[in-house]
């Protein structure tokens, strides 16, 4: 046993002997980039940066795309509540209901008599529509009230308005009642951060398209116009 240990002893201390020999033949330089453990700290640190960075940039921008939704469809609303009280936004739409063609044999509806009662009593009107212009009252009017809700970028053209007939609205030579329709159409989403990159960096693959704009939907609301008489039915 103990000339095992004396010959172990002797073999382990050759080896210490050969390593010592080996590193001394190891360049400075490559001594201190084998024990240096830097580089891999900063990748580590890079990537949770960027992880934390993508979060946070990430409930900020999608906040506020939200934001801007929720609002665009307050604004829109508020816009359809004023335009069927004021005078229509857009040229061509008729004052009042004019008689329709009556059937022969038919007796000729009085005025007074309501749209509804026969498909003839009111002659059909076709649908105006036009694009929000400072130059109209109404429709400057309703900017103004709305534009403080929608994205900066956004102008009063990208307001639409439309006059529809409806048959069951309004009466013979009374004042027209259309269906009114407000709606916008908003320029694209702009995000205010690179998500794309610093998904990327965050290991993600692919997250290069992260980020673009979006396109928002068309906000629309309809309302029928206010009728402020009753016709021969009081």
């Amino acid at each position: 046993q103990r000339a095992d240990d004396i010959h172990d002893n002797h073999l382990g201390s050759s080896q210490g002997v050969r390593t010592m020999r080996a590193q001394r033949h190891i360049p400075p330089f490559a001594k201190r980039w084998q024990s240096d453990e830097t580089g891999g700290v900063l990748v580590e640190f890079a990537i949770v940066v960027s992880l934390f960075l993508f979060m946070l940039f990430s409930v900020i921008d999608f906040g506020r795309l939200a934001f801007s939704h929720v609002a665009a469809e307050k604004a829109v609303q508020l816009a359809a509540r004023k335009a069927i009280v004021r005078p229509p936004a857009c040229t061509g739409v008729p004052d009042r209901y004019a008689r329709g063609d009556v059937p022969n044999g038919t007796p000729v509806p009085r005025f007074g008599t309501s749209c509804r009662t026969a498909s003839y009593v009111c002659a059909p009107v076709a649908t105006v529509s036009c694009a929000g212009n400072a130059a109209n009252s109404t429709a400057d009017e309703i900017w103004t009230q709305i534009s403080p809700l929608l994205p900066s970028n956004a102008v009063i053209g990208d307001l639409q308005f439309s006059y529809s007939f409806d048959a069951n609205l309004g009466y013979l030579g009374g004042p027209y009642v259309p269906m009114v329709t407000v709606s916008v159409n908003l320029p694209q989403f702009q995000f205010a951060s690179p998500l794309g990159g610093l998904a990327t960096a965050a290991g993600a693959a692919g997250a290069g398209t992260l980020g673009s704009p979006i396109t928002y939907p068309v906000f629309s609301v309809s309302y029928p116009a206010e009728d402020l008489a009753a016709g021969e039915a009081g």
